[in-house]
This record gives C-alpha cells, structure tokens and sequence, in this order.
C-alpha cells in the first residue's frame, strides 16, 4: 500500500465512555511512541507501536515526527455560530438583549456575498488553529452566507454541518423568511451541497420564539421527507426566554413540546444549552434519540445559568460540547473544557480530564452518529488529527519545569491552562491544515 504519510509520537484516544473517574479498562489507548499511517484516501491504515512499523516503510516515505507532543483525535465543535465571529466578547446584558444589540445587527451583515466570505473562510481556519476539525454549525437565514460556509469547508476537506438559519418572526425584516421559503432555500442547499466530500446540511430553525408554529411544523415535515437528515436549534438557555415562549406558545405543556408537536424531537435532534430543564425534559430527549449540545462558555458569560451535568450523564442523555462563538468567548475546546470543570464544580461534580477529552472527541462523535467516520484513529477512521503542545503556554510551560507530569495531570493542565499555542498542528485526512509558527 502506497501510503499518504504517517505521524508518529505519543498518542491518545478513546474506544468507550471511559467513566467518570480513572479510565474503564479498556476505555483509553495510550502509547508513548506510536505510528499513524495514512493511505491516499486520508484515512487510517495503521495506528499501533512506531518502532518496527517504520521500519517497514519506504525510505520516501513522508514522517511527520512528534516526540515531545500528544497524538489525539481532531477536536469537534457540537454548536457554533460562524457569523458571530465578529461579535466574539462584546460587552452586554443577557441573551435577549444580546440578540437584539449584537447577533442580529451582525447577522444582517451578512447579506453581502463578500463579506459572507471573507468571515466564511476566516472562521475555518480559526476552527483549525483551535485543533478542530469538525464542527456543527448554525448559519445565518442568508442561502449565500450558507454557500459560502459549505465552500469554505470544502477547500479545506473540514467535516462540517450546517444549515441556513429559519426564522419567520420576532426578528429584524432583513433575517425573516417565510414558513414555505424557508424550507424551499432549506432544501435547494441540501440537495445542492449534502453528501459533498465532507458537508452535511443540518436543518436549522433558531428557536422558537423566532419561528411560528407554521414554520416548525414545516420544519418536521422537512426532516419527513429527509430520513436521517438532522436538526439543531436552542432549547431553555435562558429564564426569560423559556418565559416568553410560554406566552408565544400557550397550548404547548414545556418549551419542549413546543418542538415535539412539531415533529422535531426524534432521533438526530440537537438542543443548545437545555439548562432550565427538569429529569421528564431530559428523559424525553433521551428517549427520543435527541441529544443536547452543552455551550457553558456562552451560559458562563451571558449569565445563562449552570448546565447539570451530572443529571445528563445520570439519566444517560447523548451530550455534545460547544463552544457557541459569539456567545462563547474562545473557539478553543481546550478552554470549553476549562469552564465545564467550573460548572460541574458549582454543581456538585467531577469532570476528570479523561471524561473531558472524550467528550469532545469520541464522545461527541457518538452523540452526532458520526463514530463511524470520526472520534478516534483507529483503522479506517478519517486521519484527523491534533498535535497538542501540553506547556505551550507559560503558566503551562512553568508547571511542567518546576514537577513531573503523569499523563493525567498532562491533560488537566492542557484543559486548565491551554489555548490555541497548546495546537502544534492540525490535520484533516492526513493532510496538514495549520501549523504553528513556533
């Protein structure tokens, strides 16, 4: 087999759930000196002890040498809005008047076709800095904001999934679409653009109180006709707005029946931020094949409220990281993981770093049935890959000095004290996409 290249160093990666504390035996695979090698497709073909598989290989063959770095699956985003990258940490109040102040200003920007690119192509390679290298993503109501998204992710071969944003009320003129329109655009993107290399269309109505019950139930029709097809929007992020839907949408029993009567709680379903919620709400989501996509960098900023964490892994419910640009102040998972350990500490629970770093690989591959293609290197995989630098940073780089660090206190440190320095490189399919500088 005439291979792409191969990576060598220590590696990291999950095979299951490894648990709340020390990892489940069998759970996590870790080699001090490991092979990756890629075949000409991007994919996996190899991943096992370096040593004697290199000496195998072809004197031509490409070695990409890490000896002092850590080998991990790439990192996935579960929620993120690409067009408020602009937006990122500006000073406000909390969610509804951060929409109406900050995202919809910005978002009506997007109506230019230059400046959809320009942030389409910027906010790919901020994902890839950060060590991502899949992300589910929320549009904006724009078709052309959205075509240039999916095109970004294609020049970079990125495993991306998007959808142009449904909104038909409660909003500025400029970001409305219709009920019918919105679904028409919704389907000329999918079938234009889903399936292609890497790019999956997600369906994606913002929340309720911006669509009408016309709107969500031709949204549940939609997901009729596209078995398989999948849904994101917000549920419970905010007292306020779980409030307002109560006014908007009286006959429904919970913010979440909202979306059930309208076909939209079934299986491929995603829910950002489900924070006011109760154990009914959470086994509902369970039961039906739903998952939540947990954001606590945006709910820590804008004053949202804490996730349960511990409640969701109770009752078993498939959850997702992300990091909810603009919202969230850092497109680093590294630093998405530092606020979920906060989170869970206000709350009561643990987070240990080999739960943290399942989550935001195998773990969330799991939860958007994407574990077939992505979440760790084992043979066959898509070789996307993060190269972690654990003392990139100075607080870092001085803990390591002053003490030994065991694999464990490697990784607290990366998800306590990382950034974007802790990315040495990021790969998509073998193929190296950032590299930093020094």
């Amino acid at each position: 087999m005439t291979l792409k290249k191969v990576l060598r160093g220590p590696l990291l990666h999950f095979l299951k759930d490894p648990g709340d504390n020390a990892p489940l035996s069998g759970s996590a695979e870790y080699n001090e000196d490991a092979a990756i090698a890629i075949d000409q497709q991007g994919c996996i073909a190899y991943c096992g002890d370096a040593e004697a598989f290199v000496a195998t290989l072809p004197r031509e063959t490409t070695i990409d040498h890490y000896p002092d770095k850590l080998l991990m699956p790439g990192f996935i985003d579960a929620h993120v809005h690409f067009a408020q990258l602009g937006i990122i940490a500006s000073y406000g109040r909390q969610l509804l008047d951060w929409l109406n102040n900050y995202t919809f200003p910005e978002e009506c920007r997007f109506e230019e076709q230059c400046y959809a690119e320009q942030v389409a192509e910027l906010f790919v390679q901020q994902l890839l800095r950060h060590g991502t290298t899949s992300a589910m993503v929320f549009s904006t109501r724009h078709e052309q904001a959205t075509e240039a998204l999916f095109g970004a992710a294609l020049r970079h071969n990125m495993r991306l999934l998007t959808g142009k944003m449904l909104m038909d009320r409660n909003a500025p003129a400029k970001l409305l679409d219709t009920a019918e329109g919105g679904i028409e655009a919704s389907r000329a993107l999918l079938e234009k653009w889903h399936g292609r290399q890497r790019l999956e269309y997600v369906l994606s109505p913002r929340f309720a109180p911006t669509s009408t019950p016309a709107q969500l139930e031709a949204a549940g029709i939609f997901m009729d006709e596209y078995p398989g097809i999948r849904m994101q929007t917000h549920l419970s992020e905010n007292l306020a707005e779980v409030d307002w839907v109560k006014t908007l949408y009286p006959d429904a029993s919970d913010y979440l029946d909202v979306y059930a009567r309208a076909g939209l709680l079934r299986d491929g379903c995603y829910f950002g931020h489900a924070i006011h919620i109760d154990d009914s709400v959470r086994e509902r989501i369970r039961a039906a094949g739903s998952g939540i996509t947990v954001c606590p960098t945006s709910n820590l900023f804008l004053g949202s409220g804490l996730f349960n964490w511990q409640a969701a892994r109770d009752q078993q419910v498939p959850i997702a990281l992300g990091t909810d640009i603009g919202a969230g102040t850092s497109l680093s998972q590294l630093q998405t993981l530092q606020d979920t350990y906060k989170v869970c500490q206000l709350n009561g629970a643990a987070l240990s770093p080999w739960q943290a770093f399942y989550q935001i690989t195998l773990g969330s591959a799991i939860t958007l049935r994407l574990d077939d293609r992505i979440g760790n290197l084992t043979v066959g995989k898509e070789a996307d890959i993060v190269v972690l630098d654990s003392a990139a940073t100075p607080a870092a780089a001085t803990k390591a000095a002053l003490r030994e660090q065991r694999l464990e206190e490697q990784l607290f440190n990366l998800m306590l004290l990382g950034d974007d320095r802790s990315i040495a490189a990021t790969y998509l399919m073998g193929e190296c996409q950032y590299r930093r500088d020094a």
